[in-house]
């Protein structure tokens, strides 16, 4: 087993309400995307809201009510861009501006955690803000530009 995990969080704002008629293709589609997912190889866990299914009911910023996070663990960066890129997630990801707005900052941070560790979403909030504020590094990065797990012992 690996010492640590890759954290990954991404943010979007709606551009609808979700139960609007504008989101309700996307709404139709979280559950077979989550399923996807949930049985990805190297999928580790994902952040679910009270009623279990998904995230959607969290907002990571209390005042903006379009605001939805999305927050999971993978066992590795090759298993996490497998998912994003060459399943079926992609469908749904092309689609993305159909629904959500396009954000002019930093939207999605990766980092690692210790095998075991399930982050929050203050947590995740704080590897967005990180990434916006000084760029990527070694503690939030992307896909694009991913940095190599801790050497050493996992610390809390």
């Amino acid at each position: 087993m690996n010492d640590f995990h890759l954290a990954q969080v991404n943010v979007g704002r709606i551009l609808a309400p979700l139960d609007s008629p504008q989101l309700a293709d996307f709404v139709a589609q979280l559950p077979g995307i989550n399923t996807l997912a949930d049985r990805a190889p190297g999928f580790v866990w994902r952040l679910v809201d009270g009623e279990g299914a998904d995230s959607t009911s969290l907002r990571p910023e209390n005042d903006d009510d379009l605001l939805l996070i999305n927050c999971s663990v993978w066992e590795s960066v090759e298993a996490l861009r497998e998912y994003t890129y060459r399943s079926d997630h992609l469908k749904v990801l092309a689609r993305r501006r159909e629904w959500f707005e396009r954000l002019a900052d930093f939207h999605l941070a990766l980092w690692w955690v210790p095998a075991g560790h399930r982050p929050t979403v203050s947590e995740a909030m704080e590897r967005i803000a990180l990434i916006r504020e000084g760029g990527e590094g070694p503690e939030a990065f992307t896909l694009r530009a991913p940095h190599p797990p801790p050497s050493g012992a996992p610390t809390a």
